[in-house]
């Protein structure tokens, strides 16, 4: 075999195989408020506060450095708070992309990042001494149930990720947040910024130790993508959701597909898989 067509059989094999040809490290980016060092009362998580702006970027641009720092190519930040618009490109770091809006019900990790990261990230709903916590939204849902357990925002995106292949590689947040991410992907990088006490108290880091903190831990994940596993959930998913007192189920709540009205603020939402489940939820929504 002549040496040309040798190395143009392995640049065949090497294309043909999607795991083999996506060489950028790629790291898409959560971003929350409750989550953010400093930030404990409810008047302070409003998009515009400015003290949240810039607590917030600092500790998303202390991320962005340290995955640069640790082999990054490409770095995707979501603003995910309050509509998109808490971030700014005015002074989100350079290196960074950043994603504005509703980017649809794959979120965009039907694009295969390298690896998913949280920043400022809060626990679920009902979580003791969890710092604002809540799931999805304090006002409108009391609970939610994946097969029978209790779930919030970190879970949810990790099983998403986890479905198109991407493993979480960082999550930075409260200590209850921590606690949470780590029932997921155990071996995930986590910072705990500060302790809560109860809903609206704890104990902070300063932003400049937060910042240090986040920017070493993201150095440290990159090393670990394609170490950490991408976490699953097989087969029928059914997911419960229980609206607060202040949430009556509308009279056709139960017409969409594959959703049961369980009473007057519960319905139990069923798919093949968990896709199918969470559309299924996205679009009842």
């Amino acid at each position: 075999m002549g040496k040309n067509v040798f190395v143009w059989i392995v640049l065949a094999l090497f294309y043909s195989n999607p795991a083999a040809a996506q060489v950028k490290k790629s790291v898409f980016v959560v971003t929350d408020a409750e989550g953010v060092a400093g930030i404990f009362r409810q008047e302070q998580v409003e998009p515009k506060n400015s003290e949240l702006r810039e607590l917030l970027t600092g500790e998303v641009n202390a991320a962005v450095e340290g995955f640069w720092a640790g082999g990054a190519e490409e770095v995707t930040v979501w603003d995910g708070h309050a509509g998109s618009e808490t971030l700014s490109l005015t002074t989100t770091h350079p290196r960074a992309k950043l994603l504005v809006g509703w980017m649809g019900l794959s979120m965009t990790l039907d694009r295969h990042y390298s690896a998913v990261a949280f920043i400022g990230q809060h626990s679920m709903a009902n979580t003791r001494k969890g710092i604002m916590a809540h799931s999805y939204s304090s006002l409108g849902i009391q609970n939610m149930l994946l097969n029978g357990k209790p779930i919030g925002e970190i879970g949810m995106i990790c099983t998403l990720a986890g479905y198109f292949g991407t493993a979480v590689i960082l999550l930075t947040g409260d200590q209850a947040a921590v606690d949470e991410m780590k029932s997921y992907v155990p071996q995930a990088e986590t910072v705990a910024v500060k302790e809560g006490l109860g809903r609206y108290a704890g104990i902070s880091l300063s932003a400049s130790a937060s910042r240090q903190a986040i920017r070493e831990a993201a150095e440290r994940a990159m090393a670990k993508i394609g170490k950490v596993s991408p976490y699953k959930v097989e087969g029928v998913v059914t997911l419960q959701i229980e609206n607060t007192t202040r949430n009556s189920l509308s009279p056709d709540a139960g017409l969409a597909p594959g959703i049961v009205v369980l009473d007057d603020r519960t319905v139990r939402i069923q798919g093949k898989d968990f896709l199918e489940a969470w559309t299924r939820w996205r679009v009842y929504r």
